[in-house]
């Protein structure tokens, strides 16, 4: 049972109703099946074999009904008597077949009663044929004849079908008394076994409620009045009072509210004692804050006039920084003049060189003018040495051929002095050109130059705004200490406020456990006194809420 004590008070109470309950519907369903149980033999008595008894004992009236109205049958004289008779006879017929096909629609029986029942069935029609040989009989007007047949020849059939009809009877009268004696059976057994659970209800449900009453005493650990008593006391900071416990009681309400109240004792002290020790502690943080704000206010006014400087030589560094970055702009200016003019010098070089090509040119030129002037004078000599030779006819030919001698002489001589005026062009060409890719490559060297002093300037100006982005990072940086020192001020005027304030709330922390009464009947607020570390204790105040020594 070690599992159900575990189990919380709602559970258990749960648990000892279900109890009850499961029985209770235990109980009633068993109350209903024997019900229905009992219900089926009623069924079965008033459906089966009540109408059986009923429709047998019909069975044999019918039987005599027509016995009775064939005597009356055999002793009827006058046509209208007899025609009464027949009309009579012929409704007990009719009534035998009724009661037989009410019998036959009936459910159950028994074996012994179908059998007498089939018995019967064989035996009817051939006594409701002696019906015939009495009507022959009276319409011969034999009526004593008719009387004595039906007295003495019909007596063996007639007895068999009584005995077939007694057995029938007799049958399904058992039948009814065996059903009834099962429906006295079960409802004696039912009673037996709802008296029985009932029985059993009330064992178990007064067990479950003892062990519920004793678990529950158990786990309070007295009354609940006492509890409750001790729960008001604490309340109102009564922790003085003493607590009854029952020996090895380590689990109840009433051993872990002794407990609490052993530890919000041993608590309250504690808090006395570590309250009177922070307002010692705050006055003394408060008095260092003090001096701390006077000193954070002595750096405060040094970092403002260091500050200051700062910002002076920053300002300065970024005027030069201004001045170098104009110089790199100028040098820059300067490269890019010379390098175009070492462009320019380029395309003088190359437009010299254009010109010298185009003078080798004219000179080939003249020199092929002057070998046409030379074949040309040579051509007007044979033309002359021809003309000669024609005499008178070839005279007017040969002051041609004089004429153009002369023409080619004067060309080849124009021809000669050109090509010397084009070598002399051509060499002081060659001279330009030399002078000009020297002043090109001097032009280049000026280029470069510029280029390095452009690069220093540049570097220069760069290495200056370093300083004064340097510079302004110190600046931005003395400022955030100046704004820290000042905010640390601040800060260390508001600790120094904070701290008297803890000492206040101290102190009213002090008047606030002044109304828990402790053992001995001293107040909270009184003498502290060092009592046992509460870290021993199982479950006692975390070390992190504890005073640390």
């Amino acid at each position: 049972m070690a599992w159900l004590r575990k189990m919380k008070v709602i559970q258990q109470l749960l648990a000892g109703f279900s109890v009850v309950i499961v029985l209770l519907i235990a109980l009633g369903l068993f109350g209903l099946k024997e019900l229905y149980s009992q219900n089926g033999h009623v069924a079965k008595l008033r459906d089966e074999w009540l109408p059986s008894v009923q429709t047998s004992q019909e069975l044999l009236s019918a039987f005599r009904d027509i016995r009775i109205s064939q005597f009356r049958l055999a002793g009827s004289q006058t046509p209208p008597v007899i025609e009464a008779s027949e009309e009579q006879l012929a409704k007990t017929v009719t009534e035998l077949q009724r009661v037989q096909k009410a019998y036959e629609a009936i459910d159950g029986g028994t074996p012994e009663s179908r059998a007498a029942y089939e018995k019967l069935n064989s035996l009817l029609p051939g006594y409701l044929r002696y019906s015939d040989a009495v009507r022959d009989f009276v319409k011969a007007g034999k009526n004593l004849e008719a009387v004595e047949f039906l007295s003495s020849s019909t007596t063996e059939l007639r007895d068999q079908i009584h005995d077939a009809i007694g057995a029938i009877i007799r049958a399904d009268s058992a039948g009814a008394v065996q059903e009834g004696a099962a429906s006295e059976a079960g409802y004696q057994r039912a009673m037996t076994a709802i008296l029985v659970c009932i029985a059993v209800a009330v064992v178990l449900g007064a067990l479950v409620a003892i062990f519920i009453a004793r678990t529950l005493t158990r786990q309070l650990g007295g009354e609940p009045r006492e509890a409750v008593a001790l729960a008001d006391a604490i309340a109102s900071g009564d922790l003085s009072s003493e607590v009854k416990l029952r020996n090895g009681d380590r689990v109840s309400l009433m051993y872990s509210l002794s407990v609490m109240k052993s530890r919000l004792a041993d608590m309250v002290r504690r808090i006395q004692t570590a309250s009177e020790s922070i307002s010692v502690a705050a006055g003394q943080i408060a008095e260092g804050n003090t001096d701390l704000s006077q000193r954070t206010e002595e750096q405060a006014a040094s970092l403002e006039q260091t500050a200051a400087s700062l910002h002076e030589l920053a300002a300065t560094v970024q005027s030069s920084a201004g001045h170098a970055s104009q110089a790199a702009g100028l040098s820059e200016n300067a490269s890019n003049t010379a390098q175009r003019g070492g462009e320019v010098m380029e395309n003088v070089i190359q437009t010299v060189a254009g010109i010298s090509d185009s003078s080798a040119k004219v000179a080939n030129i003249i020199g092929v003018i002057e070998g046409i002037a030379f074949q040309t004078n040579i051509l007007a000599l044979n033309a002359a040495v021809e003309a000669a030779r024609a005499g008178e006819q070839g005279k007017g030919f040969a002051v041609v051929a004089s004429e153009v001698r002369t023409l080619a002489q004067r060309s080849a001589t124009a021809a000669k002095e050109i090509k010397g005026l084009i070598d002399e062009s051509v060499s002081r060409v060659d001279a330009g050109s030399q002078l000009v890719r020297d002043a090109g490559a001097t032009i280049n060297d000026i280029v470069g130059s510029v280029r390095q002093v452009t690069e220093l300037v540049h570097e220069i100006s760069r290495a200056a705004a370093e300083q004064s982005t340097g510079i302004s990072q110190i600046n931005t940086a003395m400022n955030q200490m100046d704004n820290v020192t000042q905010s640390n001020a601040a800060l260390v005027e508001e600790a120094s406020a904070a701290a008297q304030a803890m000492n206040q709330q101290a102190r009213e922390l002090l008047d606030v456990i002044a109304i828990f009464r402790l053992q001995g009947g001293a107040a909270a607020g009184g003498a502290p006194a060092r009592l046992t570390s509460l870290r021993a204790l199982p479950g006692s105040v975390p070390p992190a809420l504890l005073p640390q020594r």
